[in-house]
């Protein structure tokens, strides 16, 4: 006797491609990707072989330290004369030692100088001699190393700002080329990154 054997259907999987493409967007879409979080910073340019290496001396009074450590605590203040300070300070504290406003003498000392400007003419400007020592400890977390380090960028884009709409009344941002060195040679970005420190061990 003949078997009677039913066939199977086969299983159409000509759509099978298309719907694993819609999954893929869909994930593509859907999907939170981390975005790296940075400073831009124009690294100086390398000195010739042949030049000693000094060490940079800076006056007490022209040095605001600040130092984060490994519990994302702030210290800030002039070297050995550090205090406990806010986040949310650090901008307005950082401005007030680079501009010095009432001559303090425990703040940074100005020097006068001549600044070229463009169509030929000459700018004289108080030139803070005011530096900012970014300091850290070997566990200090990335995060607010940033943040630290976004506050007191900031401290120094907002001096340029007014100095910038005093000068030539606009922001420095859109500032040419020839008046955004003239700015930056009035206000000029000092913040000294020193190498991490072990604390907490001998």
């Amino acid at each position: 006797m003949p078997s009677n054997k039913r066939k199977v259907p086969e299983v159409n999987s000509s759509s099978q491609a298309d719907i694993a493409f819609s999954l893929l967007i869909f994930f593509l879409v859907a999907t939170t990707m981390n975005v790296d979080t940075g400073l831009a910073r124009m690294l100086p340019p390398m000195p010739p072989e042949d030049q000693k290496q000094e060490d940079v001396k800076v006056k007490e009074r022209n040095m605001l330290l600040v130092l984060v450590n490994g519990a994302g605590q702030i210290m800030a203040g002039a070297p050995g004369k550090q205090t406990l300070v806010d986040f949310r300070q650090l901008k307005d504290m950082t401005k007030e030692f680079v501009l010095n406003p009432m001559d303090d003498e425990n703040l940074p000392e100005k020097k006068e100088k001549e600044i070229d400007l463009p169509g030929g003419g000459k700018w004289v400007y108080p030139v803070s001699e005011g530096v900012v020592s970014l300091q850290t400890t070997r566990d200090t977390g990335y995060q607010i190393y940033i943040m630290v380090q976004n506050e007191l960028t900031r401290a120094f884009n907002e001096i340029r700002d007014e100095v910038s709409m005093k000068q030539f009344n606009k922001k420095f941002a859109d500032l040419t080329d020839e008046e955004n060195k003239a700015l930056t040679t009035a206000v000029p970005l000092k913040i000294s990154e020193a190498e991490p420190r072990q604390v907490g061990r001998k």
